[in-house]
């Protein structure tokens, strides 16, 4: 207990503001999560840094996090220094946006629109952080973080700083050099188009509202739990019942929410987790929720989905023990 209190000693000596025994479910969309050991919300990458450079001397476990959102924490909580990035610094220079990796991602489309950037009216509506955005590859309507971005500044797995380009960071289908290497963004600059406001704005508000419209809002989930599923990777005696639900986004795709359905796991429940009656690729929190129950309902509809149609759901959703 004395080293503990040690520990705890030092961390404030180095990052006034760090806390003990934080219940994460507090900074999750999902709002499921048990305590974080130390628990830091850094408000600059300044603060980022001395975070991580106390950390390490410390040799404490890290985990840096963004929005929280796309994220399933254990409901053991984390040993260890868990930091939470507000680092929302941007700066606009002609059609370029530099953003620390905390910036919600409403912020920075709510900026682009201000500056009649056109390029991420795509995102509107997009939960979660900028930073979060590039690791997964968010995308929708037919756009991906990685049409803008242009520079991105990680941390390592050793936690040191590095700078990418574009064609460095591995951009996939919901995926990165980040996500696949488990980094965590610091910054980037992302380099838009100047456009029509109004017409920008109004693309913006359409997407709002088409999640407004069709996504469990009103529920407390991590977005979108499977990847849609490449069209290449429906078996052929099952491409004829999916022909009509192809979308592009960016490539031919079939919404992983249409295979749930067809495999009758619509309203499913574990505990209280449920597969959305709204959105069947949304595992929504009923209150309450564990993460042990969300994890079974997602194993679940991928045993069944496996099953029925010989195809492998892909996690989208990180989880973190």
């Amino acid at each position: 207990m004395k080293q503990n209190e040690d520990v705890f000693r030092e961390l404030k000596k180095n990052i006034p503001g760090v806390k003990k025994n934080i219940f994460l479910k507090n900074y999750t969309t999902f709002e499921i999560g048990g305590p974080a050991e130390y628990f830091f919300i850094a408000k600059s990458l300044p603060e980022v840094l001395k975070a991580v450079k106390t950390a390490k001397k410390l040799k404490l476990l890290l985990f840096l996090f963004g929005g929280g959102s796309n994220l399933l924490v254990s409901d053991g909580g984390l040993k260890g220094l868990v930091v939470k990035l507000k680092n929302e610094e941007v700066s606009v220079v002609g059609n370029k946006m530099k953003a620390g990796a905390g910036i919600a991602m409403e912020k920075l489309v709510a900026l682009a629109i201000k500056k009649s950037l056109q390029g991420l009216e795509w995102a509107g509506g997009l939960p979660g952080s900028f930073g979060g955005a590039i690791r997964g590859n968010a995308g929708a309507f037919g756009g991906e973080m990685k049409d803008s971005v242009t520079q991105v500044a990680a941390w390592d797995s050793q936690f040191n700083l590095k700078k990418f380009t574009a064609q460095e960071c591995g951009f996939s289908y919901r995926s990165s050099l980040f996500k696949e290497k488990n980094f965590t963004v610091a910054w980037a600059v992302v380099t838009l188009k100047k456009g029509n406001k109004k017409e920008i704005a109004d693309i913006a508000n359409s997407r709002i509202a088409y999640r407004q419209k069709n996504h469990p809002l009103e529920y407390p989930s991590a977005g979108s739990v499977f990847k849609n599923v490449d069209v290449n990777k429906i078996p052929a005696q099952f491409q004829q019942e999916f022909a009509s639900k192809i979308k592009k986004d960016p490539f031919p795709i079939v919404p992983a929410a249409w295979f749930i359905i067809g495999a009758g796991l619509t309203g499913k429940k574990v505990g209280q987790a449920q597969i959305s009656e709204k959105h069947s690729n949304y595992i929504v929190n009923l209150g309450g929720a564990s993460a042990q129950d969300v994890l079974s309902l997602a194993s679940l509809a991928k045993k069944t989905v496996k099953e029925k149609y010989g195809i492998d759901l892909e996690m989208e959703v990180q989880y973190v023990l």
